[in-house]
């Protein structure tokens, strides 16, 4: 079988384990709240440094 192939018979008549306890929660750890920070930098110097970042990506 070359590369991305696979055997359809393999895919067909496949028992499935569906016991949902033994899954995963993916809200378990779910939470609301807020972030805050603070910060000394002003709103242009972050904007500025933020331009400087994308610059960067574009030349590589």
């Amino acid at each position: 079988m070359g590369f991305g192939s696979y055997d359809e018979s393999e895919q067909q008549d496949q028992e499935v384990d569906a016991d949902e306890s033994k899954g995963v929660n993916v809200h378990e750890n779910d939470h609301e709240g807020k972030l805050t920070f603070e910060s000394d930098a002003s709103t242009d110097d972050l904007v500025d440094r933020l331009a400087e970042i994308k610059d960067d990506d574009d030349e590589e």
